[in-house]
């Protein structure tokens, strides 16, 4: 794993999370947030750009999102990256180590993000002693399958100027759904970003966004996009959006 910064034994206590408050997420109950408050070990604060997890590591922790923006992506022996998903507040990283053995894919910052750390040791008596939090962890990894499924779709069968639309309305929003948005609607990631998530080229990608530009959707700035529109990217897209209520994290 590299980092940019140590693990820090300060933490925001469990009973003032900042997510906690927003109406997307369940609330915990008083045993399962002592246990949380006991399972968490600190908080990492890591760059943007540094990367967090690396495929093949073996970590002795994992992790949830409590701010920040980050992206999960595989790499090609010649350098070809492909990001798999984006990463937000309350999504849990490193469970795959934790249940593989290793990592099988790498985690990097967009921006500047907090992480709450656990003891992967520690699992088990989460799944012994709180089967309500350990159904929570295999709803958020099926949840991670279904927008996979999604992606894959998008990556397989949209055109490009849909796939495009699709991505930037996922992203969209999920932030609006996590509060990211403080009046300005952007999202931090560059047009690379975009070709590696799509499978297009960068010249192609350009031209696409160019496209969603003219109709007055997007605002293309350095280092990120600002969503003008998000309804219209959704009807281009042709997605019916994340259609879920309230959600757990742990």
């Amino acid at each position: 794993m590299a980092t940019s910064k140590r693990i820090h034994s300060f933490k925001t206590p469990c009973e003032q999370c900042p997510l906690r408050p927003l109406p997307h997420f369940r609330e915990f109950s008083r045993d399962e947030l002592e246990f949380v408050s006991h399972f968490k070990r600190g908080e990492l604060a890591v760059d943007a750009g540094s990367t967090i997890l690396v495929e093949g590591a073996h970590s002795a922790h994992l992790f949830t999102v409590l701010s920040g923006w980050g992206f999960r992506y595989k790499m090609l022996e010649d350098g070809r990256r492909q990001i798999l998903n984006y990463i937000m507040p309350g999504d849990l990283i490193g469970l795959q180590g934790t249940i593989a053995g290793e990592m099988q894919h790498s985690v990097e910052a967009l921006s500047p993000v907090s992480l709450c750390v656990f003891e992967r040791d520690r699992l088990m008596t989460l799944y012994n002693k709180h089967p309500s939090l350990a159904f929570d962890i295999t709803w958020i990894a099926a949840r991670e399958e279904r927008i996979l499924d999604e992606h894959l779709l998008s990556i397989g069968r949209r055109t490009a100027l849909e796939r495009a639309a699709y991505l930037l309305a996922f992203l969209f929003e999920r932030g609006r759904q996590l509060g990211l948005f403080n009046g300005r609607k952007f999202i931090p990631i560059t047009q690379q970003h975009i070709a590696d998530t799509l499978g297009l080229s960068i010249v192609h990608t350009n031209k696409t966004l160019k496209k969603l530009g003219e109709r007055g959707l997007i605002r293309w700035q350095e280092r990120g996009c600002e969503v003008l529109n998000g309804e219209e990217l959704l009807a281009i897209s042709g997605w019916e959006g994340l259609g879920e209520g309230k959600r757990p994290f742990i």
